[in-house]
């Protein structure tokens, strides 16, 4: 099983409002519920099954629900993915070469739903996990199986996104 973390250099993807939450289901309930848009610095580590170290990317995203949203690698190698709400767009600099996909064929049970801002729990089985790193966690399960991910865990810090774990 490959493995995948993301890590937000920003704490821009905070919910709104006062109210305190329950627990760390509840904070990626109102982060997709509530979070209009927000952006952030990222680094993304892809491990392998015996946990050593695979690659290592990094870059900026953004978005703005509905499911309007660019990611821009800068390293290991630049690659853009954009979405308008209809269309995901892959640019590949390197090959000079853009794929473009409809969004339904592309998001569904993928880390990028959370995002996009789609009923999360039409998509994924939720469940609160032990605090780990200072943060609250939660697992999503996709509810179908045989998709390209296992799991995605979300860690918040207060009412802000702060990591998320993908296998």
């Amino acid at each position: 099983m490959n493995s995948l973390r993301i890590v937000t250099a920003a704490a821009l993807l905070a919910a709104t409002g006062s109210s305190a939450w329950a627990d760390a289901t509840e904070s990626l309930r109102a982060f997709v519920r509530d979070v209009k848009g927000g952006h952030a610095a990222f680094t993304q580590t892809v491990t392998s099954p015996d946990g050593a170290k695979r690659k290592v990317s990094s870059g900026q995203f953004s978005f703005a629900r509905p499911s309007r949203f660019r990611f821009d690698y800068a390293k290991p190698y630049a690659q853009t993915i954009v979405s308008d709400g209809q269309k995901v767009w892959f640019h590949d600099p390197d090959l000079n070469q853009v794929t473009v996909r409809k969004v339904g064929d592309t998001l569904g049970s993928t880390p990028v739903a959370l995002l996009a801002g789609q009923d999360i729990e039409k998509s994924f089985e939720l469940k609160n996990q032990p605090d780990k790193d200072g943060l609250e966690w939660v697992q999503a399960t996709p509810r179908q199986t045989g998709g390209t991910i296992q799991w995605l865990k979300a860690g918040f810090k207060g009412r802000s996104l702060a990591a998320v774990e993908i296998a």
